[in-house]
């Protein structure tokens, strides 16, 4: 029966894990990292607003993005070897410490660094609660489970927008970071008291070095998209060396990852071609969603000058498809497996990045909503189908690491397309207002486009100078949402690869 025989018995002090509130609590965990995507993606061209700095727009993201996306795998290394509690109970307390921060930021640059420390325990939340629904319920409670966890990426969208908006409206954009405070320590207390495990204590060997080289290749591949064509020429010194060390670092890491005795990556896990495709289609499908996400709720207030509040709402529609799909989708793995399941997916994150390709400021909010829907479609279908064909490969042992292989994959996928979107998009602008005979004799740069994002500021605009801005912000979005559908078209060539048939390793009893 191994080791989830174990954790499913395990006594603690005579104490068993109680399924029911520990479910609860994971749900409550995951909610809280749900909704820090969607409620701050509504408050940033509020946050500009007040502290300015466009330029640094997708840095907001990026920096959280780029921390999650390395430690993710730390941590669910980390939880194979001491157990899924602790683990989880320190990112979360991370996770607070770095969003009382944020709400405290007074310049772009201070929230940068606090949203490192926010993403620097939010690498722990996602992959262990969905590691430990994985422990806890057999391969058919799963199914159903994990599109309930899935689902909760749905309801904080939907809740996230509409909360953030009132927020930014009626309060301060620094609550949308003091929301998480009392979610968290409920999440914390449930963890504490109802999750008992038994772990193996014997001495571990951390993978330091693996550690250290994957934050060197992300981080230095992160910067050199975000500032490539901007701040930082192609084809300069130091955008070729930034490119050099990249590469050169997660070679070495991929080279350690093979050598070290209990690896961060467990490259084996990999030979399985379900788990293969599944962690290449998540890389793919986390910039879809980023892409979506951090630029939506910019072109709806600056181009289409709407509220925050309806902002949010274009978001929100998100947020109804993901949890509709994420329960249909436990269903359908049941019925026609979960190949079949990914390949709806697939075809609607095609369905919903045409929507984007083709969204003009004439079409209005309900099409942007419509394109959102159809995302969260595509989104759920996939992202459940991968989790629960990925924990019935793995053995309890390998269960941690292997689901936090999917998540490294999607969250690398977010920090690469928030860094490649944005200098899409900055490199985009700059161009645009480079060209523009309009543009030639004034003081218009990339930073002018903050006075878009504020509607006191934006009505102080000449109508001539306002509509340019507008159409140059449009130009530029249009060419990210092409960029988002080639992304889209990727993962569906991905999804035809999966294998007709899985290759299970059950070991999840039920008590």
């Amino acid at each position: 029966m191994g080791r989830d025989r174990e954790l499913l018995s395990s006594q603690d002090n005579g104490k068993r894990t109680k399924k029911t509130l520990v479910l609860a609590s994971v749900m409550l965990a995951t909610f809280m990292g749900a909704i820090e995507a969607t409620i701050v993606s509504t408050a940033m061209p509020e946050i500009v607003g007040d502290l300015g700095g466009f330029s640094k727009y997708s840095w907001v993201f990026s920096a959280y993005l780029l921390m999650n996306a390395v430690t993710v795998l730390i941590y669910g290394k980390l939880a194979d070897l001491f157990g899924r509690k602790p683990i989880l109970i320190f990112g979360i307390s991370i996770f607070l410490i770095g969003s009382i921060l944020c709400g405290l930021a007074t310049s772009m640059e201070m929230l940068i660094v606090f949203r490192l420390i926010q993403g620097f325990g939010a690498g722990a939340v996602t992959p262990i609660a969905t590691t430990i629904i994985g422990d806890i319920y057999t391969k058919e409670e799963r199914a159903k489970i994990q599109g309930y966890l899935s689902s909760v990426w749905g309801i904080s969208a939907v809740s996230g927008p509409a909360i953030g908006g009132l927020l930014v409206e009626f309060v301060s954009w620094r609550y949308v970071f003091w929301l998480n405070i009392p979610l968290g320590f409920l999440a914390i207390a449930g963890i504490w008291f109802y999750l008992h495990e038994k772990v193996e204590k014997k001495k571990h060997k951390i993978d330091y070095s693996g550690a250290v080289l994957l934050t060197v290749a992300i981080s230095t591949i992160m910067v050199l998209l975000v500032e490539g064509g901007v701040n930082i020429a192609w084809d300069s010194s130091l955008g070729i060396s930034l490119g050099f060390v990249s590469v050169v670092a997660f070679i070495l890491f991929v080279l350690n990852e093979k050598r070290v005795e209990e690896p961060m990556m467990p490259f084996s896990i990999w030979k399985e071609r379900s788990i293969l495709i599944a962690n290449l289609t998540s890389l793919t499908t986390g910039v879809i969603l980023i892409g979506i996400s951090s630029f939506l709720p910019a072109f709806v207030q600056a181009v289409m000058e709407q509220s925050p509040i309806v902002a949010g709402f274009t978001l929100t529609a998100m947020s109804i498809g993901w949890p509709i799909a994420s329960t249909l989708s436990g269903r359908l793995l049941l019925s026609i497996g979960f190949r079949a399941t990914s390949l709806l997916g697939g075809g609607a994150l095609i369905l919903g990045s045409l929507l984007f390709a083709n969204l003009s400021p004439e079409a209005g909010p309900l099409w942007a909503a419509l394109g959102s829907f159809v995302i969260g479609i595509g989104m759920g279908l996939t992202s459940t189908a991968f989790i629960v064909s990925i924990q019935s490969t793995v053995s309890w042992e390998q269960r941690g690491a292997a689901t936090a292989s999917n998540m490294f994959m999607r969250n690398f996928g977010n920090t690469l397309g928030a860094a490649l979107l944005g200098g899409v998009l900055n490199s985009s602008i700059k161009a645009d207002l480079t060209g523009q005979s309009e543009f030639a004799q004034s003081d218009v740069s990339l930073e002018s486009i903050n006075h878009l994002l504020g509607e006191t500021e934006r009505n102080q605009l000449s109508e001539s100078m306002k509509g340019l801005l507008q159409e140059t912000l449009t130009g530029a979005l249009h060419t990210v949402y092409l960029v988002v559908l080639g992304f889209a078209i990727l993962s569906m060539i991905l999804v035809v690869f999966l294998p007709k048939k899985e290759v299970e390793k059950e070991e999840t009893i039920s008590s």
